[in-house]
């Protein structure tokens, strides 16, 4: 019992949900839902939870004060190559948006951040926010979107797709989203300090992850992380439509 314990404090430190997350994953691997179901059953998790948070964190799915979220988030600096333009793919409350260009500016460097979600009222929501940009943030699915621009950096998750669906993903987001001789970042996700399984995985789909950065987590095990790509391999698959 207290090995499982332990792994369940593990997992729960990594995702919060993700009891939810194995069941939503379980049904999509058993084929009970398609894609779409997949995307839509996260989005009822996720949409009501982010929406009802009564700060910018909160809305953006992290708990604690502006120090943790700069703790957890602000790792992504070292991904990013100084002037750019930036798209934040899952974007919530447009509040890491917000945060990377100011902590950009702080170091010398000016971001042009754009957004993209595929919760309509979290959409919109970062318009509200941020006004100034309301005209960059979209509602829309990245794994099939096809933006008006592409961009210096594009930020994602691997979470964002199930995991099959990984390979097409990147390759869509290169071909589409990412402008040549653009990065793609991975991250921030929840690891064990002592494993590489993320960036393993992008490795197996044919990737040269070309950086990597890591911050300590609140968890003893667990460590902040992000990995970045700058160039598509010429082994990586075609894309195809998840």
């Amino acid at each position: 019992m207290y090995g499982r314990a332990m792994d369940e404090d593990v997992a729960a430190a990594k995702e919060g949900a993700w009891r939810e997350a194995a069941e939503i994953d379980g049904a999509f691997e058993r084929g009970e839902i398609d894609a779409a179901g997949w995307h839509a059953a996260w989005l009822a998790l996720v949409e009501p939870a982010y929406l009802g948070g009564d700060n910018p964190c909160a809305q953006s799915g992290m708990s604690g004060d502006a120090a943790g979220w700069e703790l957890a988030r602000g790792l992504l600096l070292d991904a990013i190559p100084g002037d750019c333009t930036l798209l934040d793919v899952g974007c919530a409350s447009g509040h890491l948006m917000e945060s990377l260009v100011a902590w950009a500016a702080a170091d010398g460097s000016t971001i042009e951040p754009y957004g993209v979600d595929i919760s309509a009222g979290l959409a919109d929501l970062a318009r509200r926010r941020c006004p100034r940009w309301a005209d960059r943030i979209f509602n829309a699915n990245a794994a099939t979107w096809r933006p008006p621009r592409r961009f210096d950096v594009v930020r994602t998750g691997l979470e964002y797709v199930p995991a099959s669906h990984a390979g097409p993903y990147l390759r869509h987001l290169f071909d589409e989203v990412v402008a040549p001789g653009g990065r793609l970042i991975i991250g921030v996700y929840n690891e064990e300090r002592d494993l590489s399984t993320t960036e393993d995985r992008v490795r197996a789909l044919g990737y040269a992850v070309t950086g990597r950065t890591a911050r300590p987590h609140r968890h003893p095990a667990i460590a902040y992380k992000a990995l970045w790509l700058d160039t598509p391999p010429v082994t990586a698959p075609p894309a195809r439509t998840p």
